[in-house]
């Protein structure tokens, strides 16, 4: 069911379709949409955050799409989508409990999740895009 009387409406489960796990499947919203790059778990010296450590990678990767979505004006609660890309689909647990510090739980954004056969660089296991609308 969507909320009324506000810019995002989420749509957790359609008519005719099951509800989503910890996602919505439809998303409407009103306002500038903002485009953050996919990140990884980068430090601001360019340098690998976690090697073959899940949790530590993940968390590093929703600190810099939170810093990304400060810069652009926007926090947590104006994503509509995420992409989530994974070298092994395994961790995807532990990708989402740390998402889900960031993100009503309750009003999740959609989200689409895809293992990969490799990321851009050697020891990255995660990779989150974002798009966000602000009013």
């Amino acid at each position: 069911m969507a909320e009324s009387n506000t810019r995002i409406q989420h749509h957790l489960a359609p008519v005719g379709m099951a509800p989503g796990t910890g996602y919505s499947h439809a998303m409407v919203a009103a306002g500038r949409m903002v485009a953050i790059a996919g990140q990884v778990a980068m430090d601001e010296q360019g340098e690998l955050v976690g090697a073959d450590n899940p949790r530590a990678q993940a968390e590093r990767v929703f600190e810099n799409l939170r810093l990304a979505l400060a810069a652009a004006g926007a926090t947590f609660a104006d994503v509509v989508k995420f992409g989530v890309f994974t070298t092994d689909i395994a961790i995807l647990p532990v990708v989402r409990e740390i998402r889900d510090r960031y993100v009503d739980t309750d009003r999740p954004p959609a989200s689409t999740a895809v293992q990969v056969a490799a990321l851009f660089r050697p020891g990255y296991l995660l990779e989150v895009e974002a798009l966000a609308v602000v009013a």
